[in-house]
């Protein structure tokens, strides 16, 4: 799967005229070579993967994850580099771009130092962007990443169901996020043991969840603390950085109450289950992304709320990927996407997400995850 990617890879770069890439971003590295959980820039070490037109790929990767790197990556050639050793991972770029005509960076995701440096060896007008290409094919799935985008979902379900059980009057915040985790945790090691053979791929959760309750129910990506919830508060929770199944991301959030809702915020929640069947009821092969967005904006203004942010994205090895579901976004859908749809609706004192996860199939879309929605089912 990686060989194939790296080869297609290198025929885009030659085709667009680029003789080298130089790819910096974590998701991208992972994408293109299976090289994942090494130390990166947060402490100090950049990798650095030099992929080009032809001829052989090269990683670039600090020595003391020599050893991973050996066991995941599928490249031709490894260059280890050792703290205040020679020129450390400078040692390789000159000879890498110094041939070539054009050369492509991710200028997002480029690290200042490496950045500083490629720019003293390589012209200004010979720097182009490699971000187009590798967004353009990481958004069609193939049938691998498919099978780990439903996996996910299946995660993610299993937390928003732990979670939902963990809700209620005088529990705090922080034993719902114990909950989630280790139910993601659970499911994600079964997963692992019955469709992968991939001992090192580890199945726990890592993110710090996102969920808020009481007055603290309109801050959007709170954290779970220890505040004590109450019977007739709303509580929020959202998986969209927890569900990271063998890497793979999805979008998935509920808003709930503990034993009774206040009928004002409910009929701002039923707004904002509207709004998202409307992006549901649009969302079909052939329309363009920025079409969703304006079915789910429209029953919100309608409603006579405010103009929201965007609808949705797609994601997969990384949270964002292309396409956006916001206005100005014209990418044409296409089976093979998968987009986390959200409806929302926020006022001065409350605030409702419901947000889900999709495949896009021939002609409509297929859930990924699954968990009710109606007001009757969300009054715990």
């Amino acid at each position: 799967m990686f060989t194939e990617r790296l080869s297609r890879f290198q025929t885009k770069l030659a085709e667009a005229g680029i003789d080298v890439a130089l790819i910096t971003d974590d998701d991208n590295v992972y994408y293109l070579t299976g090289y994942y959980d090494y130390l990166h820039m947060e402490f100090g070490r950049p990798t650095i993967l030099v992929v080009p037109k032809d001829g052989d790929t090269l990683l670039i990767t600090p020595t003391i994850d020599l050893n991973s790197a050996r066991a995941a990556a599928r490249v031709d050639r490894i260059a280890p580099w050792n703290d205040g050793m020679g020129n450390e991972w400078r040692e390789e770029l000159p000879a890498a771009v110094r041939n070539a005509g054009r050369v492509a960076i991710e200028p997002g995701h480029m690290p200042p130092p490496v950045r500083s440096y490629v720019n003293d060896l390589v012209a200004a007008d010979k720097i182009t962007s490699a971000t187009p290409i590798l967004a353009e094919m990481r958004m069609i799935k193939s049938a691998e990443e498919l099978q780990l985008a439903r996996h996910a979902g299946e995660v993610a379900t299993a937390m928003m169901q732990a979670g939902r059980l963990a809700i209620g009057d005088g529990v705090p915040e922080f034993e719902v996020a114990i909950a989630t985790s280790q139910a993601g945790t659970r499911k994600a090691a079964e997963l692992l043991a019955a469709h992968y053979d991939d001992g090192d791929m580890s199945p726990n959760t890592h993110f710090l969840q996102i969920m808020a309750s009481g007055k603290d129910i309109v801050k959007t990506h709170h954290r779970a603390s220890t505040r004590i919830m109450r019977q007739g508060e709303p509580v929020f929770l959202c998986f969209c950085g927890m569900t990271n199944f063998h890497r793979f991301k999805l979008g998935f959030d509920r808003t709930f109450w503990i034993g009774d809702a206040e009928p004002a915020q409910v009929a701002v929640y039923e707004v904002a289950v509207a709004s998202q069947k409307a992006a549901l009821d649009a969302l079909r092969p052939g329309v363009t992304a920025e079409s969703i967005h304006a079915a789910y904006a429209e029953v919100i203004q309608d409603a006579g709320y405010e103009y929201p942010f965007r609808c949705g994205r797609a994601t997969g090895f990384s949270f964002l990927e292309a396409p956006q579901l916001v206005t100005g976004d014209t990418t044409v859908i296409q089976p093979g996407m998968v987009l986390a749809v959200d409806g929302s609706v926020s006022v001065e004192t409350f605030r409702a997400q419901v947000g889900d996860s999709f495949i896009i199939t021939e002609d409509g879309w297929e859930p990924l995850t699954i968990h009710p929605k109606s007001v009757d089912e969300v009054i715990l």
